[in-house]
């Protein structure tokens, strides 16, 4: 995903008059910019104390409903999000919600980006009957502004897919899927990260049919395009090795399954830190693959570990 998060590019260069403010607008765009940068390394913890430098040049310059203030809470709620820090991360997309809505109007592209991002925060914590109905007005209100065919159509159309798919709703998540590569892939080309996620969603659902031939290859691609993209020690690398290593694993294939494990998990506590939920999935896989190869003694550790960090994040 950009870290514009779908089309959010005002800069309050061009928001703000005056020539102290377009200096203070400078310095918001500044730290906005750096965040983005920490977070494309992988550096979620970083980027969150510099966006929170951006806010509170864009409250002080702005006042709190300015639509500066929507776009840099927006961003630190995403960066929560990532951290796994739902708590943190629901009062500001909240916050981000409402002040769009009262200065831009209910059909913004902004109010469909901060809807988006509010369902997904719902939907990864299985909120689910929450998320549906905001993942459908983003989608609306993307259409309308943007036409079938625009790169945040697909990302609704993606992440509603996913909702689907958690659901079990697999024939209406596969035609959701399609609709949003072929979109990408027109828009973005078949090398783009975002059309990486999009294949690993729809090899994800495959696996969960248990349709692994269909899988793999879609799995395989997304892996070598992140790689490319992202480089090799990005948590969306980390993803893709994960649930490539699944694949072989829910076929027995342990040998071929745990180096990539091992890999994702080294990258995950590099970049995520050592007690971030998805370093415990991580864990986890790992401990059961060793309990199905008869290594119970190189489990325990894990599990134990795994359900540390679980019980923390309570």
């Amino acid at each position: 995903m950009n870290w514009t998060i779908s089309g959010l590019a005002a800069l309050l260069l061009t928001l703000f008059t005056g020539i102290s403010a377009c200096a203070q607008g400078a310095k918001w765009e500044t730290f906005d910019n750096e965040a983005g940068s920490l977070y494309g390394q992988g550096l979620y913890d970083s980027a969150v104390v510099v966006e929170k430098k951006a806010l509170e040049v864009a409250e002080q310059l702005g006042g709190p409903d300015h639509p500066g203030v929507a776009t840099s809470l927006n961003h630190l709620a995403f960066l929560y999000k990532s951290l796994g820090q739902y708590t943190q991360a629901e009062p500001l997309y909240n916050r981000s919600l409402a002040i769009r809505e009262k200065t831009l109007g209910p059909d913004h592209p902004d109010v469909a980006t901060s809807l988006n991002n509010l369902a997904e925060l719902y939907r990864a914590q299985g909120l689910y009957i929450q998320a549906e109905p905001l993942y459908k007005r983003s989608l609306a209100i993307r259409e309308k502004a943007f036409g079938p065919d625009h790169p945040d159509v697909a990302t609704s159309l993606n992440n509603l897919a996913l909702l689907y798919e958690v659901q079990g709703l697999y024939a209406q998540a596969e035609s959701l899927y399609n609709r949003s590569l072929e979109i990408r892939e027109k828009a973005l080309g078949t090398d783009h990260a975002d059309v990486a996620t999009i294949l690993n969603n729809l090899a994800m659902l495959y696996d969960a049919q248990g349709k692994y031939a269909k899988a793999e290859p879609l799995h395989k691609r997304s892996l070598a395009i992140r790689e490319k993209a992202l480089g090799p020690d990005h948590p969306d690398v980390a993803a893709s090795l994960n649930n490539l290593a699944l694949l072989y694993h829910s076929q027995g294939k342990y040998a071929q399954a745990e180096p990539l494990y091992k890999r994702s998990l080294a990258i995950m506590e590099k970049t995520l830190g050592p007690d971030h939920p998805d370093v415990a999935t991580n864990l986890e896989n790992l401990a059961a693959l060793y309990r199905k190869s008869g290594r119970e003694d190189e489990a325990e550790p894990l599990e134990k570990r795994a359900a540390a960090i679980r019980a923390a994040q309570r």
